[in-house]
């Protein structure tokens, strides 16, 4: 049952969802607008497919009785557990339509886009932290871990968002969206950290070191804006890119309101005190 979904808004967007009777979609606490009067809403700390409570319950090679009970438990533990680990919600929030049609609405929590990404069961996506904003409970919802050097040099892209199943997954990004592909520059693109938002399974991420220790490799590191290190994605597949990143925000932010007190050679040489 596909969910019938829009889009609306421009510098902030929402996504209003209709539901039809007993059909069931799923967001990250933080993430409900409004809902119709015949729309319940449930919150469970387990997702789709390790629910806790009022999900499926026994079934085959789940077993039944205090066993299976045991398994359940486990299962969701292991889920918020790795939700906390990689400072997600701990949360999410069901919404079911009964006697008829409803309708829910979900945004996210930055000025930007939204994207409704339609999975067909042969390719996981991948998103970055926070950007899930709701589901069919047909989706599956995990945590990826890019790995610890990776991680470590990537900084968001440590800890991914990863959608599995059938169904619509509906994403959030902070100012513009922008497809690529990196098949049709190459093969290969270099991205600021920042502007990842998703991207499909057979994608290869990687972090790569912007120059040497040397002389133009400091410059781009203290008065570029980027760092040390770029993403790379690299493979056939759609990649979705945002052109404001969470820490050029928080920055301009802090700027505005008269925190950001720079030398004259700004950025590491900050005459700001405390």
């Amino acid at each position: 049952m596909t969910l019938q979904q829009q889009i609306v808004g421009n510098a902030m967007q929402m996504a209003v969802c209709t539901l039809n009777p007993g059909q069931t979609v799923y967001c990250e606490a933080g993430k409900f607008l409004f809902k119709t009067a015949n729309v319940s809403m449930e919150t469970r700390l387990g997702g789709p497919g390790g629910r806790n409570g009022g999900g499926q319950q026994g079934g085959a090679g789940g077993g039944g009785g205090m066993g299976g009970l045991l398994r359940q438990a486990m299962g969701t533990a292991m889920q918020v557990g790795q939700r906390a680990l990689a400072g997600e919600s701990l949360a999410f929030q069901y919404f079911t339509a009964s006697g008829g049609e409803g309708t829910v609405g979900f945004a996210g929590v930055l000025p930007g886009e939204m994207r409704a990404l339609e999975l067909s069961g042969s390719r996981a996506w991948f998103a970055e932290k926070d950007a899930f904003v709701a589901a069919e409970d047909t989706v599956q919802f995990g945590i990826a871990f890019a790995g610890g050097r990776t991680g470590m040099s990537g900084g968001e892209g440590f800890i991914l968002e990863k959608f599995t199943g059938h169904g619509t997954v509906i994403i959030a990004g902070a100012g513009n969206f922008i497809d690529l592909n990196p098949a049709d520059f190459g093969g290969r693109i270099e991205v600021d950290t920042g502007c990842i938002v998703a991207f499909e399974e057979g994608i290869q991420y990687g972090v790569q070191r912007i120059g040497g220790l040397n002389r133009q490799g400091i410059m781009n590191a203290v008065f570029g804006g980027e760092g040390l290190s770029l993403a790379t994605l690299e493979g056939n597949g759609r990649v979705i890119l945002q052109s404001m990143t969470l820490e050029g925000l928080a920055n301009a932010l802090k700027k505005a309101q008269g925190g950001d007190k720079q030398g004259p050679t700004g950025g590491m040489f900050s005459t700001h005190v405390g």
